[in-house]
């Protein structure tokens, strides 16, 4: 903690210190960064920051327990070795600079609030028997007795009674409990499990209660008579129950073993190895997860059905395709291209979910294997990135919020490190972080003490829910009211900083030391780095144990950089984070999706850390869940089609796609290097070996001229002979990862660690890896880390590791994992709509194009598929806005697409809509996702598809063609209205994108009326009613798709916008001129 009086501090060279001369004497009075004659004010930052002009001593002496600020202690060049004399800590550290002027300064930043609560520890769980709750105890090995693979917690003397009086099965799982070593034989026991399995002297092991009978070579334990009478007491199953419906554990299957040899009178002791020739209880040797297939009884018949749908759209098109309509042939032709390509995005979305699959983790067998009792945890590190850019856009609080969650979740403290990325270099977010750091110093121990869920405070004390459902502590509701108020204090401290962020001063924010705030200038500041709590720190919670990392970083701008928004800050973090702490694994978060789950972490390492096949897994993608929808969901805000239906089917080819959040991935993935196994070659799709003659992935090597370095794969490493390590390609790790070598140390170690560096270096290093133009000439975004070229980053990184190989895995945890807020503004929702589709776009358009490009990797054919229907469902806009137009100008022409609708016209589009409706609902009933769901789904898809995909073409287009850029949007987090949840639902703002849909609706309803007009004044002889009958219904199934869009265009209010009104009005008299002109032809 910093002192009152700030320290000197000393400006200096690397050169003298380099030389072993001695520090020139520290002055008396301190200097400040505007005083130094070799740096500018703006070039440095101090710690200590304020929202106000006043003192910080004024601004802070509410809440910071009399702590003040200090100025600088020391600045330092970057190539200075003198820098590197200080305490081991980085705690409380702030570090900021510029690689590119060669610049760093190091400060000390107040930490975490001295505030107290009266809270006791945590008490540690013992593993109790489920029949009579006394302890499970542990076997020979000091491990927990289980004597079942389901490993249901049941003490040896209620397991020994279950096997002499209730027939030796398991109560949770109906398997025959197998004979432990040390228990008394019964009359159901195996003869194989008597003369073979204990042998004829092993000697069984001493129960810890209870006296020991027995003679001659073995001594059983006994079960005392008072312990029996109480067994007998117990009704452990429900007789009028069906045994089965106890549920059944995994099967474990291993081959028979062989009969031994001789007359079996002595020879070795076979007793050590009781579980010999039969399925071993040892959980910590088995999987940590398995795959759950659809039932057959529900998958078969919708792959059926897909199969007839299939026949019935060729069928179709073949029907449309030959019976052309002369009167209307423009009409006829469009409608059947539209209908070609809405067969071929049908066949691109329907291709990977023919494999659905679910999956199951066993939380237990988890800590079984890495979190041994009286050994140290072996769980792996876990490095989680949070980003945010816009404190207006994205709320302090809500930040904040996913901040304590992540601190707080159920995973070693010593592993886990959170990193927050303030891309707007926010002096707002900056002062929130350090109130945040002080309030988890309570609100940690409080959630794991009474494992609190969720444990993102606002949705804690919003939830509305019985919360004293399973908790026991009698002081749990004293504290809960304790904690309650103290967060309500903390909120009302974020709204003051809040509100003094918006009276920005004259000359922009000043510092302790009355230097500006680097990010004053947001697009042009220098890096920032500091760590507010870490494990080994002097910053403990209220109990006094450690709490886990937290580190504010901020990396540099400069004008004429190309910064590549969201994916060069997770770059950035990537290389900072592999510095500080190098975790294997790394979570990213928006700001606004919080942990839900607190066990979410530990459900990823179940694929992660698995050792049969964790190996080929590059990331673990969770769905997205969220809060604050109307209970309608009236836009599709939470796409559970695509996240129950669509990443199930892609979990059973490759693996799902990356979609931006809640995605646990494994590092060394992120660094573009390939699995230590790759994908079999059989599953690969190689067109040049097809064409060259050469079989399916068996071509040749090719020979090239030119030496190129291979990337190792996870797990292999450098031999250590001094005459081999001259060949390591240093030059071309510096061209791949940079030129810090520290880093570059960091890579190759694929459990995680970091070298032994003095701190000062590391955080030299950090500035260095966070600097504009560390990535010049190198491979980040091309083929390392979050891939450039793309506002959506995420779908191309996950493309990119499935081409190198890798496996991703889905899994739906019983309790969602991460939850955050969702758009429920149409504006908005069309506005994060649109941002989606143009970086599919951009994705086509590039060099990362899968219909084009990586043909000859490692990637499933099933899995290339969805990545082009990724790619190109935006172009499908195309089609859907002239299929859209076309009933209304059939209304208006008196002709349709069909030369009469005949019986046999008829059959066919109900035979379509048919198998349409039946693929829906067998679809609905193997995913989950009820009928409502689905139906909101395909009302968004035509929403978004004549408005947000259209415009994301031409913008693509523009920017091919012309070079136009399209900016990037933030979405709007959270919402100022606390009186009405669903505020934001009803509130308009006008968009662009609004116009073609309200013109496609305008036009139809006008249309709709002219057709019934001219029937009804039309002669008895030139009477269709039945054509108009199918004409009216053609454009009613487009406005019944369009409904949700015209109740969020009239709001509360029930009104149409005038601007919306007139500008539709406009393009539809325009559109309607322009067709007549055309028939006029």
């Amino acid at each position: 903690m910093a002192d009152s009086t700030p320290p000197s501090r000393w400006v200096g060279g690397g050169s003298a210190s380099r030389q072993g001369s001695k520090r020139p004497p520290k002055p008396d009075i301190p200097l400040s960064i505007a005083e130094s004659p070799e740096r500018s004010a703006s070039e440095y930052e101090s710690s200590d920051v304020s929202l106000d002009a006043v003192t910080p001593g004024e601004w802070t002496a509410g809440h910071r327990g009399g702590q003040s600020s200090s100025s600088m202690n020391e600045i330092m060049s970057l190539d200075s070795d003198s820098a590197h004399s200080r305490a081991p800590s980085m705690e409380n550290m702030i570090v900021v600079g510029s690689h590119t002027k060669g610049t760093l300064a190091v400060s000390e930043s107040p930490g975490a609030n001295e505030v107290t609560y009266r809270m006791g520890r945590t008490q540690a769980k013992e593993v109790k028997c489920a029949i009579c709750r006394e302890k499970v105890g542990r076997d020979e090995n000091g491990e927990s007795f289980a004597p079942c693979e389901c490993a249901f917690p049941v003490c040896r003397p209620c397991y020994e009674y279950i096997r002499e009086h209730e027939g030796g099965r398991c109560p949770q799982c109906h398997e025959m409990y197998k004979r432990m070593k040390g228990s008394p034989a019964v009359s159901t026991d195996p003869i194989e499990s008597k003369e073979e399995e204990f042998g004829s002297d092993a000697a069984g092991p001493r129960l810890l209660e209870g006296p020991s009978a027995g003679g001659g070579e073995k001594e059983l334990p006994v079960v005392t008579a008072q312990y029996q009478a109480t067994l007998l007491a117990l009704s452990m199953l429900d007789p009028t129950k069906n045994m089965g419906s106890y549920g059944s554990g995994s099967i474990h299957w291993v081959e028979s073993q062989k009969a031994r040899d001789g007359d079996g009178a002595g020879g070795e002791d076979v007793g050590t190895e009781f579980h010999k020739g039969g399925p071993t209880v040892d959980d910590t040797r088995r999987p940590l997860s398995r795959i759950v297939p659809v039932s057959p009884g529900l998958l078969t018949p919708y792959r059926l059905t897909v199969m007839v749908r299939a026949v019935v759209l060729a069928l179709f098109l073949r029907f449309r395709i030959t019976t052309p309509n002369p009167d209307a042939y423009i009409l006829w032709l469009m409608s059947v291209v539209c209908e070609l390509w809405f067969g071929v995005s049908w066949i691109l979305d329907q291709t990977p979910k023919w494999s659905p699959i679910t999956r199951e983790t066993y939380l237990d067998r988890l800590s079984l294997r890495f979190e041994k009792p009286g050994e140290p945890n072996r769980l792996l590190p876990v490095d989680i990135f949070i980003t945010t850019a816009d404190p207006e856009k994205e709320p302090p609080i809500v930040t904040a919020n996913v901040v304590l969650s992540v601190l707080s979740m159920d995973y070693p403290v010593d592993k886990v490190a959170c990193y927050l990325s303030d891309d707007g270099a926010a002096m707002l977010t900056f002062e929130a972080l350090t109130e945040t750091a002080s309030f988890a110093r309570a609100w940690v121990p409080f959630c794991k003490k009474h494992e609190i869920e969720p444990r993102a405070p606002e949705m804690y004390f919003q939830a509305k829910f019985d919360y004293t459902k399973g908790k026991t502590q009698s002081d749990f509701i004293k504290e809960r009211r304790h904690m309650k108020r103290a967060y309500e204090e903390f909120k009302v401290r974020i709204n003051q900083l809040v509100a003094k962020s918006r009276n920005i001063p004259h000359g922009g924010w000043k510092m302790a030391d009355g230097a500006p705030w680097p990010g004053n200038n947001r697009s042009d500041h220098v890096g920032m780095i500091q760590v507010f709590l870490q494990p080994d720190g002097d910053t403990k919670d209220i109990n006094g144990d450690p709490l886990p990392k937290l580190v504010y970083v901020s990396r540099e701008k400069r004008p004429g950089y190309d910064h590549n928004k969201k994916a060069g800050a997770m770059n950035a973090l990537m290389r900072a984070s592999a510095l500080i702490t190098n975790g294997p694994f790394i979570l990213n978060l928006d700001c606004d999706h919080y942990i839900n789950n607190a066990k979410a972490m530990r459900e990823a390492m179940c694929f992660l850390m698995d050792p049969a096949s964790g190996s080929q897994v590059c990331y673990v993608q969770f769905p997205q869940r969220f809060d604050g929808v109307d209970r309608n969901d009236r836009y599709a805000n939470h796409n559970t089609v695509f996240y129950d239906v669509n990443m199930k089917g892609l979990d059973g080819q490759q693996g799902p796609m990356y979609v931006g959040t809640g995605c646990v991935f494994r590092r060394q993935a992120l660094y573009g290097m390939s699995p230590v196994e790759k994908i079999k070659k059989k599953r690969t799709f190689c067109l040049p070996s097809w064409l060259l003659g050469k079989g399916k992935g068996k071509g040749k090597k090719s020979k090239s001229k030119y030496k190129t370095a291979v990337l190792p794969k996870v797990g292999e490493t450098f031999p250590g002979d001094d005459e081999l390590e001259q060949f390591i390609p240093t030059q071309w790790h510096a061209k791949r990862f940079g030129t810090c070598t520290n880093f570059i140390a960091t890579v190759m170690n694929a459990d995680g660690g970091v070298p032994a560096v003095d701190p000062y270096q590391v955080l030299s290093d950090a500035i260095l890896v966070i600097s504009c133009g560390y990535e010049d000439n190198t491979q980040w975004g091309v083929s390392v880390g979050w891939m450039y070229g793309s506002v959506t980053e995420d779908i191309v990184t996950g493309y990119m590791m499935h081409v190198n190989g890798w496996r991703s895995v889905y899994t739906l945890p019983k309790r969602p994992a991460f939850k955050g807020s969702a758009p429920i503004n149409l504006t908005d929702r069309l506005g994060q709509v649109l941002r989606w589709a143009t970086g599919s776009v951009e994705i086509f358009f590039s060099k990362h194009n899968p219909i084009v490009y990586h043909w000859c990797k490692s990637l499933y054919f099933t899995q290339r598929m969805a990545y082009i229907n990724t790619c190109v469902y935006p172009f499908t806009s195309i089609a859907l806005l002239v299929y859209c137009f076309l009933p209304a100008i059939c209304l208006f022409t008196n002709s349709f697409i069909v030369t009469t609708i005949s019986g046999f016209a008829v059959l066919w589009f109900l035979l379509l809509f048919i198998s349409i409706f039946l693929t829906a609902v067998l679809e609905i009933r193997w995913s989950g996702v009820n009928l409502e769901e689905w139906w909101r789904n395909e009302q968004f898809w035509v929403i978004g598809g004549t408005s947000a995909h259209a415009s994301a073409v031409v913008q693509g287009m523009l920017k091919v063609l012309a070079g136009v850029d399209t900016s990037f949007t933030l979405t709007q987090k959270g919402t100022d209205d606390d009186l009405d949840e669903f505020a934001e639902l009803y509130a308009f703002r006008f968009t662009w994108l609004m116009v073609p849909p309200t013109t496609i609706m305008i036009v139809n309803i006008l249309a709709c009326f002219s057709g019934i007009a001219r029937e009804m004044y039309a002669t008895q002889e030139q009477q269709q009613w039945g054509r108009l009958l199918g004409m009216l219904f053609f454009s009613f199934w487009v406005l019944i798709h369009l409904y949700p869009f015209a109740k969020g265009l009239m709001g509360r209010s029930n009104k149409v916008p005038t601007i919306v009104l007139i500008w539709s009005i406009l393009l539809a008299i325009i559109l309607s001129l322009l067709w007549v002109k055309l028939l006029r032809r």
